[in-house]
C-alpha cells in the first residue's frame, strides 16, 4: 500500500469515528436504523461507482 491509499482510509475512518455516536443515539428504534443504514449503505455505493469510474 503507498500513501495514495493509505491517506484516504484513515480519513474515512476518522469521519465514521466522528459520525457513529450521534448516528447510534439517533437510530434507537430497529427500524429507523435499517432504514437510515440502508439510505448510507446506497450513498456509499453511488460514491465508490462514481469515483471509480471517474478515477
Amino acid at each position: 500500500m503507498n500513501w495514495d491509499q493509505i491517506i484516504p482510509a484513515i480519513s474515512l475512518i476518522a469521519v465514521l469515528i466522528l459520525v457513529l455516536p450521534a448516528f447510534l443515539t439517533t437510530n434507537s428504534k430497529l427500524k429507523q436504523f435499517l432504514k437510515n443504514l440502508s439510505i448510507w449503505t446506497i450513498i456509499v455505493i453511488i460514491v465508490m461507482v462514481v469515483s471509480y469510474l471517474i478515477f
